[in-house]
């Protein structure tokens, strides 16, 4: 009962908005969840057409930029277990866009490389992803933009 009180009591605080986020507020992981939510929401509205997700756009990007890439160099560069490469190497495979050959250097691997569609669907990915990068930068002064990403690969590296 006290709770139910204590709760109706910051919700009257509040005027029946939003709740606070307390102690939440101060907490860093917390601020790139749902910086990554909004990131990932924003991406998904503008890639609803070519129906890609962001690891599929990284890669075709990948392969694009590297012919001939490992299955296993692409997972490990994107920092993906084996299963979810294979997955996502599989569908997009499937769709057209990637082709599997025996690697010329390596015959225990295979190399990876786009077909026409893969570059016509990379061609448009990199479009979405001006538009997408536009609105995400747009948040920020280009010096901010910098020392963002700055920090974020201290976390991922």
């Amino acid at each position: 009962m006290a709770q139910a009180a204590l709760t109706e009591s910051k919700t009257d605080a509040n005027e029946g908005g939003d709740p606070e986020f307390g102690q939440l507020d101060g907490i860093v992981g917390f601020h790139i969840r749902l910086a990554h939510g909004a990131v990932y929401r924003h991406f998904t509205e503008t890639f609803s057409e070519l129906g890609l997700t962001q690891k599929q756009v990284s890669v075709l990007w990948l392969v694009g930029e590297n012919p001939g890439v490992s299955q296993i160099e692409l997972g490990s560069r994107l920092r993906m277990d084996r299963a979810t490469t294979m997955t996502i190497v599989n569908r997009l495979q499937e769709r057209g866009y990637l082709r599997r050959e025996k690697s010329s250097s390596d015959g225990r691997k295979q190399a990876l490389h786009l077909t026409a569609d893969g570059e016509a669907a990379l061609e448009q990915a990199k479009s979405c992803i001006a538009e997408h990068e536009a609105w995400l930068k747009s948040r920020f002064t280009p010096q901010e933009v910098e020392k963002l990403v700055e920090m974020l690969e201290r976390i991922h590296e």
